[in-house]
Parts: C-alpha cells; structure tokens; sequence
C-alpha cells in the first residue's frame, strides 16, 4: 500500500512529475547526453507549471467571481452535500493504474496510438466513474471492475478520436488531446464541416488601425471579462443583491471600479502565461516522446491537456467562451425546473472545454464553425449536467455542476446507467 500510494499520489497525482518522468524516459532512450536529459526533464516541469499557473490565474483570479455570482443567485443545487471520495483513494488509484497499463498496452499492439497523458485527469475519470458506481449502489470488485473498463476505454477512445481534429488545427499530428471535450470538439469539429467554410478563420478578422490593439488575445480577453463583470454588477443589484457583498469588497479600501479592472487584468495575464507555458510545454514534450515512440510503443503519440492548441486560434478561443456562456444561460433560464437540481452557468467548462470545441470548429469551419459549435456545446452542456444529476445526485452531483457538462457527464451517465442493471 505504501509503493501504491507513492505512485499513485507523487507521480501520477502529480501533472510535473508525472510528464518530467515520461519526458525523462523519452530522453534517455534516445540515448541523449546527461546534459539534454536533465535540461528537457526540468523544462517539462518548468513548462507545465508555467501551463498551471496561467490556467489558475484564470479560474481562481478572473471567472471565479462570475461563477460566485451564479451560485450566489441559484438557490443550492438539490440540498445534499457531496460525499467524501477520499474514502474511495484506494479503489480510484488501482482503477487509474490498471488504465493507464492497459492504455500503453493497447498503444503497444493496435493501430490507435496515442498515450493518456493529462496528469490530473487520470485521476479525475476514474473518480467519475467510481462516484456514479457508488451512486447506483455498485461496491468491491464490480465497482473497482466497471470504473476500470470505463477509465481504460476512454483513455484509448477518446485521444484517438480528437486526433485528426488536432491535427485540422495544428497541422501536423505530433500529439493529440486526452481532456472531457472529447464530445463537444467532436460535435462542434464535424458540424463545422457541414456549414461552415474554414478558409474564413477567426484569426483572420481584419480590425480597423484604430483598433489594433484587439489583435492581441490577452488584451481582447480582458476587455470582455471586464464587460461581462460590468453586465453581472447590473443583475447582481436587479436580484436584489449587494455585489461589493458578494465579490468581498464591501467595506474594504477599493471599490467595484478595481474590483472589475483587477478581474480583467488578471485574466488577460492568466491567457498570456498559459500560452508561455503551452509553447514551453509542447517545445519539451513532443520530442522527448519520440523516444518512447521509437522504444517502446512504436508510432505513439502523447495525449496532453486540451490547453496545448488554444496558441492556434486564441480568437476562436475568446469567441467561443462568449457564446456558450450566452447560450447555456439561455438554456439554464428555459429549462427551469426540469431536472432534480439547479444548474448554473459552468464558466470553467465554457471557457476550456467549449473553448477547445469552438477552435476545433474554427479549424474545419471558420467562424460560422467556432460560433456555431460553441452555441451548441453551450445548449449540450446544460442538458448533460441536468440529465448526469439522477446518476450523481447522492454523491458528486455538486461538483459536476461546475466541472460536468462534458465527457465528465456524458460517459458518467452511460456508466450509472450499466451499474444500475448490474445492481
């Protein structure tokens, strides 16, 4: 138990350690001098951390206010707080290990040959799958056994079916995604096809001298937290709220003017260093992988976090989290009281996951592709998270209103359901 978990907590619960290991290994491999190994194990590390940094800035210093005000406005979601998963580390770190081996083993011997590598989400799939086993009354070897087969199949199925999607965006097929937005990029990638003409891209909108400026993604980011703050201050007070109340301010020394302007600024600086660190990252990772590739698992290629294309389409990006949050809170407003829980807008799933959908849209259909799959992703996202709250009400329910409405809630369900009729 203790080698267990070592693994399983400092290395794969760990996204530095985890990709410097696989770096490090893909280096020696290739037999590269002591110098090389060590300069591109620590700059995977440098580089994810970088990746984290940004990410975090953006989620914990920029749209957490806007999901802070959503929670504050919906009353709480069906009554029931989450149940404590830490009882379940055990069952959740065996199903991730024997994943992760079967993933590498089917990378080994099959023609579809991506390698799962986003650190935290080998952890966080086998806890959905465990959690909505839990859910349907599944315990022992049949939860441990249904959470295994699921964990595996998605880290096999989904990277391999983002991969040519990626490469649409990318232009080259040196890695793929292993994130939940498998199905909404699906969605959003192939509808573009359909309408949309990707010879207009949303990186080649043409803005006028005066407005330069918006060139830059951070800047134009920025300015559209700032707006979207703007808007929620009004709707904050229509509800009969005090915003300086719910945001923290009240009685302190600044006011909402460096409230919304520090939101603002930050998420401009978050996108800037979450893109130092993607270009960090990929600069690192892919050719430390070769060695694996030519090794070990002939033709593999690593399945990284979805953040690693946002560099190619960062308008596409900003596009897209606009109207998904527009969309899914339409949706949420229409479908009142349909489901056995509250849904508010998930700001997070809108800006990485649907994020990732509009730039793939983008790549197959240009900007009727990015706005149209984002407006759809936005609407799916809704009816995900309501329909995945009857098979993780009595245990994560909560927590998949702000991190569902994804793979997280559409693979979750088909596996509740499955556990039901085994229980």
């Amino acid at each position: 138990m203790v080698v267990l978990n070592f693994i399983i907590n400092e290395i794969f619960g760990q996204g530095a350690i985890f990709l410097a290991l696989i770096a490090m290994i893909g280096l020696l491999l290739q037999k590269k001098q002591f110098s090389e190994v060590v300069r591109g194990t620590m700059m995977t590390a440098i580089g994810f951390f970088v990746l984290s940094q940004g990410t975090g800035i953006i989620t914990g210093n920029s749209i957490d206010g806007l999901a802070a005000a959503f929670n504050t406005m919906m009353p709480a979601a069906n009554g029931k707080p989450d149940i404590d998963m830490s009882v379940y580390g055990t069952q959740i770190g065996i199903v991730m290990l024997i994943a992760f081996a079967f993933n590498l083993l089917f990378a080994r011997f099959t023609k579809w040959k991506s390698v799962f590598l986003t650190g935290h989400m080998l952890y966080w799939f086998p806890y959905v799958f465990i959690a909505a086993g839990v859910d349907a009354g599944l315990t022992g070897g049949k939860l441990i056994g249904l959470a295994t087969i699921f964990t595996a199949a998605y880290m096999v199925i989904s990277p391999n079916l983002m991969r040519p999607l990626v490469k649409e965006v990318t232009g080259d097929d040196s890695f793929t995604i292993g994130h939940p937005t498998t199905v909404l990029s699906l969605i959003s990638g192939y509808l573009g096809k359909v309408i949309g003409n990707k010879e207009k891209s949303t990186e080649d909108i043409k803005f006028p001298k005066s407005l330069g400026f918006l060139r830059e993604v951070s800047i134009t980011g920025s300015i559209v937290i700032c707006i979207t703050y703007i808007a929620m201050f009004f709707i904050l007070k229509a509800n009969g709220l005090v915003p300086g109340e719910v945001w923290g301010y009240a009685g302190g020394k600044t006011g909402i003017f460096t409230f919304i302007f520090t939101k603002a600024i930050y998420f401009g600086v978050g996108v800037t260093i979450m893109l130092l660190g993607v270009r960090m990252l990929i600069a690192e990772i892919v050719p430390a992988f070769k060695g694996i590739a030519e090794k070990v698992v002939p033709g593999a290629i690593p399945a990284l976090d979805c953040p690693v294309i946002f560099n190619c389409a960062p308008n596409a990006l900003i596009i897209g989290f606009i109207v998904a949050m527009i969309t899914s809170t339409i949706t949420i407003i229409l479908t009142a009281g349909m489901f056995p829980t509250v849904i508010i807008p998930l700001t997070f799933t809108c800006f990485f996951e649907i994020g990732c959908a509009s730039i793939i849209g983008n790549a197959t259909g240009g900007i009727r592709g990015c706005i149209v799959g984002a407006a759809l992703s936005g609407i799916i996202m809704v009816f995900l998270v309501g329909f995945g709250s009857y098979f993780f009400g009595n245990t994560i329910n909560n927590w998949m209103l702000v991190y569902g409405g994804q793979d997280f809630s559409l693979w979750g369900i088909v596996e509740g359901a499955i556990a039901r009729l085994l229980h």
